[in-house]
């Protein structure tokens, strides 16, 4: 593809996990603590709600693989949509407890919680997490709810966590739910980026595929991306894919304002504005904050783990680019980026 193009040793922005890629915003690390913390102190259950694209999976991941829970061992569901049967059957298979538990609820329980007891015996927590759980019946969710009561006189056996999108905090608010809402321990919610954490989000894939950002991307394009991704990092991927895709066709080094948004036109999406969910292109909605981006190269935190457009005001990118002019600079511990006349930004 494009890493020869721009001196990369590899593509930066796609949307696999790859734990080296790992990227945590302040709030994503508070997330992440709190996870660890009802992982490995057996809570009941956890729940982790964000926007699809925000990163659940990535984070859920980075606790699992994190030293803090070296001795939790996970069973991770994914396909939440369900009929109660299949969910039992499901759970006999994960749980390797034979094909006859899973024909009968009893027989499961039964099992499941002997295997529980066994486990914590040896000094070992078993989690169940499910993701997508905004996607789960009120018949699986009051299913979860009895496996939340398999406990000890001392602590509970099998700690799970919730992790959906916004609509399973509404669910949980559902009066036939408040059972299962009250074995809610704990809460954490990841956020899309501020402009800044796009920037050095972007910063950070860059550079661990051995590029340097701000050599490639202008102030002005990080300004771009964040108002058409809304903050999604999954989205600002896609965007910046396709924006090396389309300057490396260009025979272009650099990715300006008018690559940014030919491609976010081609992608159908919009600065600052709702768009639909999409798996293929990471189109999902929110609102652009405004403030101002500043690239940090080499930003990516340590640990285990870890696409038509309206316009946008000429004036208004001219105003943020000379507000980044000097502060940029001093992030980047080098000169600012000279600023033509035009409003456009030209990288060195």
């Amino acid at each position: 593809m494009y890493e020869s193009f721009y001196g990369l040793s590899e593509l930066p922005f796609e949307l696999t996990a790859n734990p080296k890629y790992l990227f945590l915003t302040a709030g994503q690390r508070e997330a992440l603590s709190i996870l660890q913390y009802g992982l490995i102190s057996a809570k009941s259950i956890t729940v982790l709600i964000g926007e699809a694209g925000t990163g659940k999976t990535t984070l859920i991941r980075a606790a699992l693989e994190s030293e803090r829970c070296r001795h939790v061992r996970c069973i991770y569901l994914n396909n939440p949509a369900l009929h109660t049967d299949d969910f039992i059957r499901l759970l006999a298979l994960k749980f390797d407890l034979g094909p006859e538990s899973g024909g009968s609820k009893a027989l499961l329980l039964e099992r499941l919680e002997a295997l529980l007891r066994e486990r914590r015996a040896c000094g070992e927590t078993t989690a169940l997490v499910i993701d997508e759980a905004q996607s789960l019946s009120v018949e699986l969710l009051e299913e979860i709810r009895l496996l939340a009561n398999i406990e000890t006189p001392s602590a509970k056996l099998l700690p799970l966590v919730l992790a959906g999108q916004p609509e399973l905090g509404a669910r949980l608010e559902d009066a036939n739910l408040r059972q299962l809402k009250q074995r809610v321990t704990l809460r954490c919610h990841i956020e899309p980026f501020e402009v800044a954490e796009t920037a050095d989000y972007i910063a950070s894939r860059f550079s661990t595929a051995g590029g340097v950002a701000s050599r490639v991307f202008s102030r002005e394009a990080v300004t771009l991306i964040h108002e058409y991704s809304g903050g999604i990092p999954r989205t600002i991927s896609v965007i910046c894919d396709n924006a090396l895709v389309s300057g490396m066709a260009l025979g272009r080094d650099h990715v300006d304002r008018a690559i940014v948004v030919e491609v976010c036109r081609d992608l159908r999406l919009k600065p600052g504005r709702e768009h639909p969910s999409s798996t293929a292109s990471g189109m999902l909605p929110d609102e652009s904050p405004d403030s101002t981006p500043h690239i940090v190269e080499n930003g990516r935190l340590p640990g285990s783990v870890d696409q038509r457009s309206a316009k946008v005001s000429t004036e208004r990118q001219r105003q943020t680019a000379v507000e980044l002019d000097e502060k940029a600079a001093v992030r980047l511990g080098a000169p600012a980026f000279p600023l033509r006349a035009s409003g456009r930004i030209i990288t060195e």
